[in-house]
């Protein structure tokens, strides 16, 4: 028996020392990440950190992490910041928010995000360069408040992003489940709007110039290359629109392809977007007449069912030219 116990005792004094010596370097991680965030002149604290979870788990918690980025002039900050993880692999980790209010500011303007039971789950593929296999958001009843009150909301969130067999390749999907726009957007609308959407979702494909792995947070982004829409879907009371196609991006961030749109009751959209503060009278006298134009072609006055081709930085209708196009880059 006595041989038993001593290699209990010493099997439990590796594993202690791993336990340890891991958590070290998660906390170390953490610590040389913000360090580099302050390097590129971002301002990025916390008050403390610390771990527990001993023995099977790494339970990693940052209190009052906050980061600003004075070149955008974007901001965030919450009261704790959670990361949990298997004491055995700490690639596979569930990152925990807080239900108080997170800050998120751009330039002058705070709102308050305020969720119950939003997580983040990451899976990384084990080596160095912590390549990204899947991630995952999910929460509860969730709200965005500013100064003049609820923005938006919704009684849940599921977004996922899941690699596939080209390792630049993942496919990303998105779902709010009753999502409700601010008061000030309902009362735009109609009587025959209800108060939150059938359906937003989002179900694409996009390959990138590379992977997702640590240099996406330490370096730079990686940028879409490639952009499959299976569908981009919104349905609000009487409103429909719905987007799906392929188009390939440059280095400068200008798409190119072609995108089916369709739209159903599009002047209450605009009229939601004009008082709802999106669009000036003089953006929507504008959008109007391009919009009857693209509906005339189409066949019908109210709907819309046409093709939006990209090509040469801009957003044709035929040999019709409607504008510029978005410019696809990630900062």
């Amino acid at each position: 028996m006595r041989w038993v116990l001593r290699i209990v005792v010493v099997l439990g004094l590796a594993w202690s020392g791993w336990w340890y010596l891991s958590g070290h370097g998660i906390r170390e991680g953490l610590r040389g990440w913000f360090a580099a965030q302050e390097e590129r002149g971002w301002q990025a604290d916390y008050a403390e950190i610390g771990t527990t979870g001993y023995p099977l788990r790494h339970v990693t918690t940052l209190q009052s992490p906050a980061l600003a980025d004075p070149a955008t002039g974007t901001a965030w900050s919450a009261e704790w910041l959670e990361f949990d993880s298997p004491a055995i692999w700490p690639g596979d980790m569930v990152v925990n928010f807080p239900p108080s209010p997170q800050l998120l500011s751009y330039l002058d303007q705070t709102v308050q995000l305020e969720a119950q039971d939003m997580r983040a789950d990451l899976k990384l593929h084990p080596g160095l360069a912590l390549q990204l296999e899947r991630m995952g958001l999910t929460a509860g009843p969730w709200l965005v408040a500013g100064p003049a009150g609820v923005l938006m909301r919704a009684d849940a969130i599921t977004m996922a992003m899941v690699q596939q067999d080209d390792p630049a390749r993942y496919a990303i999907t998105a779902q709010a489940d009753g999502f409700t726009p601010g008061e000030h957007v309902r009362k735009a609308g109609s009587s025959t709007l209800p108060e939150g959407f059938e359906t937003l979702a989002l179900d694409m494909a996009v390959t990138f110039d590379r992977p997702w792995d640590r240099s996406a947070l330490e370096l730079s982004r990686p940028q879409p290359r490639v952009v499959d829409l299976a569908l981009a879907e919104l349905r609000w009371g009487p409103l429909r629109i719905k987007l799906a196609g392929n188009v390939t991006v440059d280095e400068a961030g200008v798409p190119t392809g072609k995108v089916a749109l369709k739209a159903e009751n599009w002047r209450e959209m605009l009229s939601v977007a004009e008082h709802g503060g999106g669009l000036s009278t003089e953006a929507r006298r504008a959008v109007e007449s391009v919009l009857e134009l693209m509906a005339g072609i189409s066949g019908g006055s109210d709907s819309l069912d046409v093709q939006l081709t990209l090509r040469g930085g801009n957003v044709w209708l035929g040999i019709l030219p409607l504008g510029p196009a978005p410019r696809l880059t990630l900062h």
